[in-house]
Parts: structure tokens; sequence; C-alpha cells
């Protein structure tokens, strides 16, 4: 094809604004093709600033080698856009559905991240050429025409990467999920691609040609609805593979993914793949949780994190507590909490003491009026990703101790001193820079082995943690257990560390090393 025979594309302004609008549509998908591996990277492998960083660098640097390799093609532009277009809509329609696959499957999915960026990357990168080709086509420009035409495609291309980047978050992944949402964005890139075949490109192709083009693209169309419809299936059956017990629940918000399963009595929740609790042993966590933070007399209690309820009901039990507000970032955690999980939890969330907040921990505590509290109980995730890291950093911490009052004792959930010792340390030094004095302590949990938390409180002396003495009969906690918590032998012992702050959230980098 010449570029003379290209030229009633560039003669129609009518022509020029539909090919200007699949551009901002091709855009679109294609930042949410990059969204949906940043997502499956942080949902399957845990995420993290290195692989963001990969992920992000990589596709970037395929963007240009994509532009590169398409420059012999490009005296066939609108065929070779066509079929850009095609391979485009398959690789990222499918690039969610083979990730989980994967990863359920074999249990490793970082190559298979690493192929779909460079791929995806690279076709994304070869549309800008293709496209401003065939706006160009049959024109003698001179330098300001086409600095308008270079203008006008960036234009619809930025506008086109801001409705993928708003879409991803508040529409296909919400309501679709990953799988069903990198397929229907698929579909929505290969309709792009049709509009052009069937409005421009009858214009300049061959009927052949163009019926070839139609066809690829039904086909592919065929390929990611029939995706779409089964998405469910592969999802369920994928799922289930990750998972030792029968899931009983699960929600994809656009904060993580939540399961829960349950196998006789023991009902577990799973957050992002990590476990948060099993009812065979929980009580062991919570009860070494809660109660060392109350002293003497506590009445009002502040629980960040902890929406499973867990912590709530066992506040509830104790003598004195009048109120209790439970800041929890997820809705879905605290409607499962109330739904499924209720029978461990006793319907905790539901007592009129309790005042649930939907808010972000640090976004919440930055508020006025907050407090003042006489115990505050950190119940958050592990900080495995820089999100979870800034809820364990001094800055945090400083503003946790604001909403205490004068005499008020803290407990953070630190980890395990065991599997992640660095972490752990790091977390007792990140709680001391925000002006606590600390004690540290530990406990055996069967499901998740040596577990360990942080007893602090403004001021200089380190309080010692002890059991109210109304405290109701409990399980496993009592005040020998306590004492003999606070002694860590040598394979564990503390370690003077720099704490983790919101400008160096060194405790990511921790986790991501484990036992160190």
């Amino acid at each position: 094809m010449t570029s003379t025979q290209q030229a009633p594309v560039a003669a129609s302004p009518r022509w020029r604004a539909v090919l200007l609008a699949a551009v901002a549509a091709c855009a679109a998908c294609g930042i949410v093709y990059e969204l949906a591996l940043l997502t499956l990277s942080a949902s399957l492998d845990g995420g993290g600033i290195v692989a963001t960083s990969l992920i992000v660098a990589g596709y970037i640097a395929a963007l240009g080698a994509g532009a590169l390799l398409v420059k012999p093609l490009l005296v066939r532009a609108a065929i070779t856009f066509i079929t850009v277009e095609v391979l485009l809509g398959i690789v990222g329609g499918l690039s969610a559905a083979a990730l989980y696959v994967t990863f359920a499957f074999i249990g490793g999915s970082l190559w298979v991240l690493a192929l779909g960026t460079a791929l995806i990357g690279g076709l994304v990168g070869a549309e800008v050429p293709l496209l401003m080709t065939l706006l160009q086509s049959g024109r003698v420009a001179e330098a300001t025409d086409t600095g308008r035409t270079l203008a006008n495609l960036t234009a619809a291309d930025y506008l086109g990467a801001l409705l993928g980047g708003l879409g991803w978050p508040f529409v296909l992944l919400p309501h679709l999920g990953m799988i069903r949402g990198a397929a229907a964005t698929g579909i929505v890139n290969l309709v792009a691609a049709a509009v052009v075949s069937i409005f421009l490109l009858r214009r300049v192709v061959g009927a052949r040609q163009l019926a070839t083009a139609l066809g690829a693209l039904a086909a592919a169309l065929g390929l990611l609805v029939t995706l779409l419809v089964g998405a469910r299936g592969i999802e369920t059956t994928s799922r289930q593979r990750l998972y030792a017990d029968p899931i009983i629940a699960y929600r994809h918000t656009a904060y993580q993914e939540i399961v829960v399963t349950r196998r006789g009595d023991d009902l577990r929740l799973y957050l992002d793949g990590g476990l948060q609790f099993s009812t065979v042993d929980e009580y062991r966590y919570t009860e070494s949780l809660v109660y060392p933070a109350l002293g003497s007399g506590a009445r009002s209690v502040l629980v960040l994190g902890g929406g499973d309820g867990l912590a709530a009901r066992e506040l509830l039990r104790q003598p004195g507590v009048r109120q209790i507000v439970q800041v929890e970032l997820d809705p879905a955690v605290i409607e499962l909490a109330r739904t499924t999980m209720r029978g461990a939890n006793g319907g905790s969330l539901d007592d009129p003491r309790v005042h649930v907040v939907i808010d972000d921990a640090m976004s919440w505590l930055r508020g006025s009026d907050r407090g003042p509290f006489d115990a505050v109980i950190t119940d958050l995730p592990d900080p495995d990703t820089p999100a979870l890291g800034r809820l364990y950093s001094a800055e945090f911490y400083t503003l946790a101790a604001r909403a205490l009052a004068p005499g008020g004792l803290m407990v953070v959930q630190a980890g395990s001193p065991f599997s992640t010792r660095t972490a752990f340390w790091r977390t007792v030094s990140s709680v001391q820079a925000a002006g606590h004095a600390v004690t540290p302590y530990h406990v055996y949990v069967p499901t998740f082995g040596d577990w360990g938390f942080v007893l602090a409180r403004r001021g200089s002396t380190a309080p010692t943690p002890t059991m109210p003495s109304d405290a109701p009969p409990l399980r496993f906690l009592n005040q020998q257990v306590l004492d003999a918590a606070t002694v860590f032998p040598g394979d564990v012992a503390p370690r003077p560390l720099e704490p983790s702050t919101l400008d160096n959230p060194r405790i990511v980098e921790d986790m991501r090393h484990g036992y160190d």
C-alpha cells in the first residue's frame, strides 16, 4: 500500500476525528493493561517497590522498542495498525487470566509478568508511529502542520490515558475483577480497531484485505467474549487451588483480595493470600494483643485495623470498656465480619459500644478531635507493601500517640521475631522513635509460629505487660505467660535498628528478605 492509496484518510476531517477517537480508546486500553499488570503483581506476588519499578521501567522501555521495531512496517501503516490492535487486544485481554492460572497451577508467575509487560509495551509503543503515519498519509506537510497533527495525537493519547487510569480502579477492577476487567478492556481495544477498519480502511485497502482484517477482529472478539463469560469459572478453579480448605466467601475490592475458607470448625481469613487468623488458635493471638493494652481501668479503646471484629470481641468482654472506635479501610472486610465471620467474632461490630469508621488509619489519625483514648490497639496486616509500610512508620506511631490519654498504653502487632526478625525489631525501633518507651513481647501461635507485639507508653519508663485485675477467664493468657513473653532467646535477641519512616520505609524491604 502506498501513501497515495492512503490519501483519503487524511483528506476528510471527519475521518481524522474518528482516527483520533481511536487513539484515545487505544491509549485508555494501554494504560489499563499496565495498571492490570501492577495490580496482578501486588495481588499474586506481593508487589513491592522493586516489582513495581521493574514493571513500569520495563513497560516504558518496551514502548521505545515497539516504536523502533515498527519503522519498517510504516509503508503498510493501515494493515499493520489493525494487526497490532488485534494482537494487543488478545495479549492484553488474556494477560490477567494467564497470570492468574500460571500462579495457581505452577506457583510462579514472574516470567509471565515480564513477558506480558514486554509484549504489551511493545505493541502499545508501535501505535503512535502508525497513527501518525495514517494521520499524515497523502499530505505534504509543513513543520507547523506536522506540529499540529502531533499535538492532536498527543492530546488524544493523554486524554485516553486519563480515562483508562480512572476506569481501572473505579469501574473495571471493583465491578469486574482482574480477569474480566482485562478481557473487557481487550474487547474495547478490538472494537476501536473495528471502527477504524470499517470507517477508514475500507477507503484505502482492497476488499480482501478488509475482509481478512475484520475476520481477525471477529475471531479475537469471540475469544475475549468467551473469556469474559467463562472468567468466573477460571477464577474459582484457580483460586481454590491456592487454598487447602473450601472457599466460602470471596471479595476483590479496590484495596485487596479477601478470601474466607472453612473446614469443619476451622474458619480462616486471607487478605491478598496472607493468612490473618484461624479460629483453631486465634484466641492466643487476640488475647495477647488486647489485654496488655488495657492496663487498669481502660474505658475507651481505639482499634486501628482489626476489621475481622476479633479484637472488639475481646474488648467487649472486659468490664469497664464503654467505648470502642474501630477504624477499618475496607468496607468489604466489615461486611464479611458482620456476616460470614459473625460466629468467630460474636457479632461484636454490631454492639452499640462499637463505632465503626471506614477510613485509612493514618488519614483518620491526622484529623482533629481524635481521642483521647485510654488504649490504642494497632492490628494491621504485615507491612509487605509500601501502602502498608507507611502504617508501620515512626510518623504513624507519632500520630497514634496523639490519640492516647496521659498514661494510656498502645499495643502494636509486630510480626514474627523468628521468621521476620529484622522487620520485628524495626517495628520496635520505629515505635521508640515516635517518643514511646517500649516493651516487646512474643507468644506462640501454632498457625503463625512465634509472634510478637510491642507494648508502648509515652515517656521514658517502659511499661510492664500486666493483666487487668478484672480480666474475664481466658483460654491462653495469664500473668505468668505474659512474664515469660518478655524474654527473648539468643536467636531472636533484640537488635538496634534505624526506624522505618515515610521517607525511607525500611520495613518493606525487611519483609522482602524475611529472616535475616
